[in-house]
């Protein structure tokens, strides 16, 4: 069970969050969207960070008035937090309505480095 993210993940988790943000300030939508989907791949595992990028997403989409966006969002808001804490989660999943929320899909290199080099060994199953 995974509760709570490692320190060592946290500042690449909340820098994604900060980009992500930025952007949309910026009205860079598709960069700021990117951004929270690479949150979404650091902090699935972890209950709060990932209902956490879930609440982003679905902010997301009722500013930009996306109603695809916002009604998949709300079934990811209920039971994604749930799947973290019993470790079933769709690996790499980027976490948008556009996807099947039960998808695993590849993690990017970089991200996967990170993951590493905080400890943690990038999941390669297709539920974790």
């Amino acid at each position: 069970m995974n509760t709570s993210m490692p320190a060592a993940l946290r500042p690449h988790y909340f820098h994604e969050i900060a980009s992500a943000r930025r952007e949309f300030a910026g009205r860079n939508y598709l960069t700021s969207w990117r951004h929270l989907e690479r949150a979404h791949i650091i902090g699935q595992p972890y209950p709060v960070a990932h209902t956490a990028v879930h609440l982003r997403m679905l902010w997301f989409g009722i500013r930009l008035k996306k109603l695809w966006e916002i009604v998949g969002q709300i079934p990811r808001l209920i039971f994604g937090g749930v799947k973290s804490f019993v470790g079933r989660i769709p690996v790499g999943n980027t976490g948008g309505a556009d996807v099947s929320a039960l998808k695993p899909m590849p993690i990017p290199a970089d991200l996967a480095a990170i993951i590493a080099s905080a400890g943690r060994t990038p999941p390669t199953a297709l539920y974790q």
